[in-house]
């Protein structure tokens, strides 16, 4: 692949995620609610957890196989969050995930994040199609894929594991053709 870009939004910029992250990107994610509304994430954060993290999300990249972004705040020079795009280039899609750090939630920028992100896998991956999911039971990410023009796809009913608890997950997609539908009409973040 090519070298990963920097994408940039109104207040955020998405770069890839460096070791100086880390120390960030651990304290975030000793959150319990973070952890516990992602498939990954597991909770206590382990140390040495975020450094791998980092390491992962390169040596993905240069596999062609996931494309993960820090999410950077424009004013305050830090990680706050991050956003990926898990990549299946045989299909021309991806799955889309992402998490912010509990002092920047309800702000809109994995919504910003997000958008940034569809339009570098439409625009510059040639994806055709992106889809995220969601734990039911956590609507502020389904409202992020609601706002970034994702359509409603189903519920898998107890499709994911999570703590000993199997979690209904909620499915919604986007494919080029709604994009570019989407942007004829002057489309932008909905509120």
């Amino acid at each position: 692949m090519i070298p990963m870009p920097l994408l940039e939004t109104e207040r955020l910029f998405l770069r890839r995620p460096e070791l100086t992250d880390a120390a960030d990107v651990q304290d975030y994610l000793q959150e319990r609610q973070i952890a516990a509304n992602t498939l990954h994430i597991p909770f206590p954060y382990p140390n040495g957890a975020a450094e791998a993290w980092v390491v992962r999300t390169h040596n993905a990249y240069d596999a062609g196989e996931a494309c993960s972004f820090a999410i950077v705040h424009k004013d305050e020079d830090r990680i706050i969050g991050a956003v990926a795009l898990r990549l299946d280039l045989e299909h021309r899609r991806a799955e889309l995930g992402y998490w912010v750090g509990k002092p920047y939630w309800n702000k809109g920028y994995a919504s910003e994040a997000a958008e940034r992100l569809l339009s570098y896998g439409f625009e510059v991956l040639g994806l055709n199609r992106i889809h995220a999911t969601y734990f039911a039971d956590n609507p502020a990410s389904e409202r992020v894929m609601q706002k970034i023009g994702m359509r409603y796809e189903g519920l898998m009913r107890q499709y994911y594991l999570k703590w000993g608890e199997f979690r209904d997950t909620g499915l919604y997609a986007i494919t080029r053709s709604d994009y570019e539908a989407a942007l004829t009409g002057g489309w932008s973040l909905k509120s």
